[in-house]
């Protein structure tokens, strides 16, 4: 079972009304996206959960893309071809600028382990305008982005002291039919992104991407859910993830019924919007060791044996086994 929990004003998230909920089929059981509630004695809404069963995510739109623009007039402009893999417009840069300062202002930057990016061009220029650095000093290494990569009309920009950006295609927007939404070869996207990974993408070309065949809202919903299912095989704990309006529309709503009005009507993603959340898998139910930071207690082994010795002749061994049995 998995929640997700918004930072915002202390309230959380679930699904939207009326949005297909495929996640009844889902090999983990992914559920509701909502305010975790206790059962408490005192009516309380207070839970507790072990810390190795979350991971903090942070959720990213990419900036205005050129299809947006023409797109928000007109929904059939969409399927021009000249609006193949659409690239950021000056506007979607300013909004990349300002979340970028945003990020290193608040000190995010320093937090987030990993960032993961939907292999579009208008995905991936967000990813590394918002997370790469300032910093330019190292002229010898591999730049996130080479100057003027997709009609940017920017400089290079560094991955100095930043975390890695891996693409991954779960992330990817609604498939199929729209230009937009179909990605240029992976080679393309080397030459342009030096430094973003892009081992995780088994195939250079576009092969999910059909003409005639448009991914329906249940797809996209359950692919989402695989892409969570996926992020706790990862042993970051706080990743930020810079992909799209549909995508996030229709994953986030497949998490159930159970969230408040307000942040239903709050669900869609305007460009640039980044919200921190905590995702949690109620089906880890094992101690681990390499994550977690319990600690279980440390007994000598002489007070341990001498235990043993009291126990058999049924007195106490100290002052503090009494106290501890109290």
């Amino acid at each position: 079972m998995a929640h997700l929990q918004r930072f915002n004003r202390g309230s959380s998230l679930s699904t939207g009304v009326g949005t297909p909920n495929p996640a009844s089929s889902s090999s983990s059981c992914f559920s509701s996206f909502c305010s975790v509630q206790g059962n408490m004695d005192n009516g309380g809404t207070l839970s507790l959960f072990p810390l190795h069963w979350s991971k903090t995510i942070h959720l990213v739109r990419h900036g205005q893309g050129i299809h947006n623009v023409e797109g928000d007039k007109n929904v059939k402009s969409l399927l021009s071809p000249e609006f193949f893999d659409a690239h950021l417009t000056p506007l979607g840069w300013q909004q990349v600028d300002s979340l970028h300062r945003h990020v290193y202002a608040s000190g995010l930057i320093k937090k987030v382990e990993l960032v993961i990016t939907s292999p579009l061009l208008r995905t991936i220029q967000t990813a590394v305008g918002v997370f790469g650095s300032d910093d330019h000093t190292d002229r010898d290494a591999e730049p996130l982005m080479v100057e003027g990569a997709g009609n940017s009309g920017r400089s290079a920009v560094s991955g100095l002291n930043c975390p890695p950006i891996l693409a991954v295609e779960l992330c990817r927007e609604h498939l199929g039919v729209l230009p937009c939404d179909k990605r240029r070869s992976i080679s393309e996207y080397k030459s342009l992104f030096p430094a973003v990974d892009f081992s995780l993408i088994e195939s250079n070309d576009d092969v999910l991407w059909k003409a005639d065949i448009r991914e329906s809202y249940e797809e996209l919903a359950a692919r989402g859910l695989e892409f969570f299912n996926w992020l706790f095989t990862r042993k970051e704990k706080e990743i930020a993830i810079v992909t799209h309006r549909g995508f996030l529309y229709h994953t986030l709503a497949a998490f159930g019924n159970q969230c408040h009005p307000p942040v239903k009507k709050g669900i869609p993603f305007a460009n640039c919007e980044l919200r921190s959340m905590i995702i949690i898998d109620k089906s880890i139910n094992r101690y681990d060791s390499s994550t977690a930071t319990n600690y279980i207690g440390y007994v000598p082994p002489n007070h341990a044996a001498a235990n043993e010795k009291h126990k058999e002749k049924g007195t106490p061994n100290s002052v503090h086994d009494e106290k501890h049995k109290e």
